[in-house]
């Protein structure tokens, strides 16, 4: 069978991830790894969850936890979402609220919800490297978001008109975002929702990491900003994705989907064509661990990774040479590098991984043009000091052993 003539125009748009392949070196006892963006597995509540589950596969409450369920999702889970949604600025109700298989799951609907081929999507340059992907199966083209530029509306029609489609939806994380660790200020998060509000696009707002804040003020998420100017989820453009991957456990893949009904409406159609429902049993497990254990569990991850951020920053100062610079994330789990120009971190890995040991990721996937070689992405989330220290020296050398 010569399966290229029946494949899809997509699946020349469809790459493996650099991180998903990076994730294999972890098996490799030597390698001091800053590469998976990964939660440490020492730190999961892994009491709570086999509690969870026996509770769940016990009794009468079995046959719930182990049968078809609805398309919405797990509605004690929602409830719990709305909750905590309504703590940061986002009254809604459980007609709100979508749960998906993970975050990434949440990103490929919405892309197959938005996305005709040839069509624009607004991203971060450099954005998160798993957001391309999803959307990159729907064939869009890219332009680059920077909310703190006063690039005119106009410019970015005209672009989207020249390339075969229209601008559909803005896609972006404001807080420690993947792969920088940045965050976007108060002002340029009015200006997306000024700037979608005057193109008529959606705004797709990543949360992954919204929960871990270790220092600086809490903003909020643009969808609360919408709310509080529009004073309805169901008037808002913006489409809240959140997750317990990094909060509780990314194994049970547990996500969702926060926006105004009629979308989310749209979406449960996708998830009854797609996989029925996400996994009954790991939403119930999640819900009970969630409303039992997340405030302490959250704040003891808050404790450990600003405690290993702190060490990365300090260890980046003492090791690395004249010409690096670096990103002070106030939360999440990324430092990001920039080296002098004539470097490529790419080749750097190979290096690397070849003399030195030591993982990371290399920036230039992060770019929908593939450009902005001399960058590469630390996480600082599974590294304890012992190690932090001795891979910043070995990448420090290295380094400044480049021509």
């Amino acid at each position: 069978m010569e399966w290229n003539s029946v494949l899809a125009t997509r699946n020349a748009r469809m790459k493996a991830s650099e991180i998903r392949e990076l994730l294999k070196l972890l098996d490799q006892p030597d390698i001091i790894s800053f590469a998976g963006g990964i939660p440490d597995p020492a730190l999961f509540p892994t009491e709570a969850f086999r509690d969870a589950f026996s509770a769940a596969l016990t009794g009468p409450k079995a046959g719930a936890a182990l049968q078809y369920s609805v398309s919405e999702g797990y509605k004690p889970l929602r409830d719990w979402i709305v909750a905590e949604m309504g703590k940061i600025g986002v009254p809604c109700t459980a007609d709100n609220v979508l749960i998906t298989s993970g975050s990434q799951q949440a990103l490929d609907y919405l892309a197959k919800l938005m996305i005709s081929p040839n069509d624009t999507v607004l991203v971060g340059w450099p954005t998160y490297l798993g957001a391309l992907g999803a959307f990159n199966a729907y064939e869009p083209t890219y332009d680059r978001l920077d909310p703190n530029t006063n690039r005119p509306a106009a410019d970015f029609t005209a672009k989207a008109a020249a390339a075969g489609g229209r601008v559909k939806f803005a896609y972006l994380s404001v807080d420690f975002a993947n792969p920088t660790g940045e965050t976007i200020a108060r002002s340029a998060r009015e200006a997306v929702i000024d700037l979608a509000d005057e193109m008529n696009i959606a705004v797709v707002e990543d949360a992954a990491y919204q929960t871990l804040r270790y220092d600086g003020e809490a903003i909020p998420p643009i969808l609360a900003l919408e709310i509080a100017r529009k004073a309805d989820i169901e008037n808002c453009r913006t489409l809240y994705c959140g997750s317990f991957s990094k909060s509780l456990a990314p194994g049970l893949r547990v996500g969702w989907v926060c926006g105004a009904s009629e979308v989310i409406s749209r979406l449960v159609l996708m998830k009854q064509a797609a996989d029925l429902h996400s996994a009954t049993t790991n939403q119930i497990v999640t819900h009970h661990v969630a409303s039992t254990q997340f405030d302490a569990h959250v704040a003891k991850l808050r404790k450990t990774y600003q405690a290993r951020r702190d060490h990365l920053l300090k260890a980046l100062t003492r090791e690395m040479p004249e010409g690096v610079s670096w990103t002070k994330p106030e939360g999440g789990m990324f430092i990001w590098l920039t080296l002098p120009e004539r470097m490529d971190g790419a080749d750097l890995l190979a290096q690397s991984l070849q003399t030195e040991r030591v993982a990371f990721v290399p920036g230039r996937a992060f770019f929908a043009d593939g450009s902005n070689g001399n960058t590469l992405r630390l996480s600082f989330s599974c590294g304890d000091e012992a190690a932090i220290d001795e891979g910043m020296k070995r990448l420090g050398r290295l380094i400044a052993s480049q021509p």
